[in-house]
């Protein structure tokens, strides 16, 4: 089930999604933990996917129909941490495809306060089956590709 206001909106090809900052996401100095940005990262993905006009679980069932027993994984992942968010602060989660090539998925993302960029990535997704890459099937790699700019 989407849910635009929990999962975000897709607005000029890119996905934005509102995440508040809570005293569990912070370290010792008040400042976000790090690692939290690749967790507010993943849901961004995920509610990416679900807002791109496909159902996930009829979109997967159809991939398992193509390619049985698949995952995406993250393969390779550039972080560029800017400037710090603190506890309360609300972000901006921003995701948006560069390209979809054989078997994955550049993708670029932002969290953002406002204006300021905080910290910026690049994500490689790799689809996999059975423990090897393989070719994106037809359904998502069309998906995807609807979304490009």
């Amino acid at each position: 089930m989407t849910l635009p206001h929990i999962d975000g909106a897709i607005r000029d090809g890119r996905h934005h999604m509102q995440v508040r900052v809570y005293y569990e996401d912070t370290d010792f100095s008040g400042i976000v933990y790090h690692a939290n940005y690749l967790r507010f990262m993943e849901r961004g993905r995920t509610n990416h996917l679900r807002l791109m006009g496909a159902e996930q679980n009829a979109l997967f069932e159809e991939a398992q129909e193509e390619t049985g027993g698949f995952a995406f994984v993250v393969r390779s992942m550039t972080l560029d941490f800017l400037k710090p968010a603190r506890m309360d602060d609300m972000l901006d989660i921003v995701t948006w495809p560069i390209a979809v090539k054989g078997a994955s998925i550049m993708l670029a993302q932002e969290v953002r306060r406002g204006d300021d960029a905080l910290v910026k990535a690049q994500v490689r997704v790799a689809f996999v089956s059975q423990g090897r890459a393989q070719p994106i099937p037809k359904s998502i790699r069309t998906l995807m590709k609807a979304d490009l700019a």
